[in-house]
This record gives C-alpha cells, structure tokens and sequence, in this order.
C-alpha cells in the first residue's frame, strides 16, 4: 500500500487548519462584511503561508456556504437575502434557545460565574464613551457561547456554530455600526434578563430572555436595509413559526 498517495503530509494540514480556523473567526465575529471580496493571494499574504493551504481552507468554507465563489472564480463573502435571514433568525430562536434552556438546568457556580463575567464586560463596553465594535462582538459571541457549551451538546454546538459562520458578516451590524440599539444599550438589557434567568435555573424564562435578544437585533438589521430586499415578506418574523416553549422549573 503506498500511503503516500493516500494521506496529506501533517504539515500541510495544519497549516489548512490554521488557515481555515482564522478565516472562520473573521466570519463568525462579522469582521468582514457581506459582498466583500477577497482574494487567495492577500489572505496567504495575511496570514503567512503560500497559497496552497489558504485554498484548501476556501474550498472547505466555500463547500460550508460561508464563501462563495462568482462565475468568474472571483471570491466574497455571501450577500444574504431578507428570507434567508430570517430562517436562519427563526432556526436560531429554536437551537440556540434549546441550548440555553439545558444549560439553566445545568449551570454550576463556576458556569454562573464566567457568564456573569462575560455579561459585566460586554455591559461596560458598550457602557464606555466610544464603545469598541469589534470588542463588543467578541464580547457577545463569548457571552452566547459561554452559555451554549454549558448545555453540554456538542453537536447541538456545532449546528449553533454553523449558523453563526453563515449569519456572522450580518448578525453584528449594528454592534460594528454604533447604532441606535447601542447608545441605547438595548441589548444589555437582554442580556441582564437572561443572566437573571440562567441564576434562578429557569430555562423558559432565559429561552424568552434569548429570543427576545435574538429578534430585536434581527428586526433592527431588516429595517436597516443592509440584506437583499428582492425575496422580502412583508409579513416579518412573525410570519415564521415561533418555538416551543420549555417548561418551566418547579
């Protein structure tokens, strides 16, 4: 048996790995933005390593629908229709909202802990003279996510993952913008809720707390105009069927 025609040097796939990782994060924190092009040279560029590697990390996003590539091979990031967005907002109201509820039940001190933590940073960024947007994204996904890993479901994890690479370049417009929302610290609030919640273990309650965070900046980026508006429903996110709601503890 000759391996050598059967298995890539492990150089070579950490290096992909590696590529592929940082390419992900930049999608996933919405630090690129939709319809922005990029090129395999420049990214080899940036990340120091020969154009080989950073082909295989695209290919790999591009087959996840986190990149996409043009007729004419040219490569972006995707532009998301108003209906997409709002499947992948209703989808993510059930997951997300699914992991949340588990993760009330199953919070132990120290989980408490990082996430009030993580919900006491976010709070006082956004709290300063000139909030940081791209301190306040990694604030807020740390904070999701913190929560989400407590549910104790890797694969629920993963589908959770898989839809933030899709809706990252979108979902934290208005954190990267200094939008209304913020000066209005709207999303503080939510998120006060929810931790309120996952302290009194009441899943229902940090389910509702997490859609109602979910939704508000879903509805902000819709009538922001910032998605393709060629498949709008005029009948909004309502029009989407709404979640099962958890039982309550007690």
């Amino acid at each position: 048996m000759d391996l050598n025609a059967l298995v890539t040097p492990v150089a070579r796939q950490t290096l992909s790995a590696d590529v592929y990782k940082q390419l992900r994060d930049l999608l996933t924190n919405g630090r690129v933005m939709p319809g922005e092009q990029l090129s395999l040279r420049s990214i080899a560029e940036a990340v120091g390593v020969s154009v080989m590697p950073v082909r295989e990390a695209v290919h790999r996003l591009v087959a996840e629908q986190a990149l996409e590539l043009s007729s004419t091979r040219a490569l972006r990031v995707p532009v998301m229709t108003v209906s997409q967005f709002r499947e992948i907002t209703c989808i993510r109201i059930n997951l997300e909202g699914l992991a949340t509820s588990l993760a009330a039940a199953r919070l132990d001190p120290a989980g408490l802990q990082e996430i009030e933590v993580l919900s006491e940073r976010f709070a006082r960024e956004m709290s300063s003279k000139r909030p940081d947007g791209s301190r306040l994204i990694a604030a807020n996904k740390d904070l999701h996510f913190a929560i989400y890993q407590r549910a104790g479901m890797p694969m629920l994890l993963q589908m959770i993952e898989s839809l933030w690479l899709r809706v990252g370049p979108i979902l934290n417009y208005d954190l990267r913008m200094g939008t209304s929302r913020v000066s209005d610290k709207v999303p503080v609030d939510h998120h006060g809720r929810l931790v309120a919640a996952l302290k009194k273990q009441d899943g229902a309650a940090a389910a509702e707390a997490l859609r109602g965070d979910i939704e508000s900046a879903a509805d902000y980026i819709v009538s922001a105009g910032v998605l393709v508006a060629a498949d709008a429903q005029p009948e909004g996110l309502a029009a989407l069927p709404a979640p099962a709601k958890a039982r309550r503890r007690g």
